[in-house]
């Protein structure tokens, strides 16, 4: 009974150590790619970004930026970040021009060539609920919680154990 439980703590521990690992690598890994990640909080995007999507976000000159390419930028003095599709590009005055995808009309600000963050290569649906809800208590703090029982599970039982030898050990050399 005590083989078959610790097998099962041993697998579920397993899969959720390789869980944890993912999601890191996709929120934290993509950074170390040159990536910036960001969570799509709006519909504008539609269907090609989705509420709740995770995008990836490459730096580009905005020489290489074409009408019809999505771009992230900073919105406005808040630094608000939006991802939209260029429609038109002011050279001479260093502007692009950007639509929402689901959106009737042009945004009526021009974004400037220096408010330019990058082009999303690409977006995991419903990532960027994880990684808003990590970043913030209480996902942070619970985030941590599991990750402490995590780390007992999986070395607490073995410590356990090795007691238990080392004691049968030292009993099977004292009876000799």
């Amino acid at each position: 009974m005590k083989k078959a439980l610790k097998k099962i703590t041993d697998i579920i521990s397993t899969v959720m150590v390789v869980c944890i690992l993912l999601c890191t690598l996709m929120l934290a890994g993509a950074r170390l790619a040159g990536l910036k990640v960001y969570t799509v909080v709006s519909g504008s995007m539609q269907p090609t970004y989705n509420v709740g999507d995770l995008i990836y976000v490459k730096k580009v000159d905005p020489a290489a930026v074409k009408v019809g390419d999505p771009i992230t930028f900073v919105l406005n003095e808040s630094l608000v970040v939006a991802t939209h599709r260029v429609v038109e590009i002011d050279a001479e005055g260093q502007h692009f021009y950007t639509k929402g995808d689901n959106n009737q009309v042009a945004d009526i600000n021009p974004v400037h060539f220096n408010n330019l963050i990058g082009k999303p290569v690409f977006a995991i649906p419903y990532l960027g609920y994880v990684s808003d809800w990590v970043k913030a208590p209480p996902g942070l703090y619970i985030t941590l919680a599991v990750a402490a029982v995590l780390i007992a599970i999986v070395y607490i039982p073995d410590l356990f154990i090795k007691d238990k030898r080392e004691i049968s050990e030292k009993e099977t050399e004292v009876k000799k």
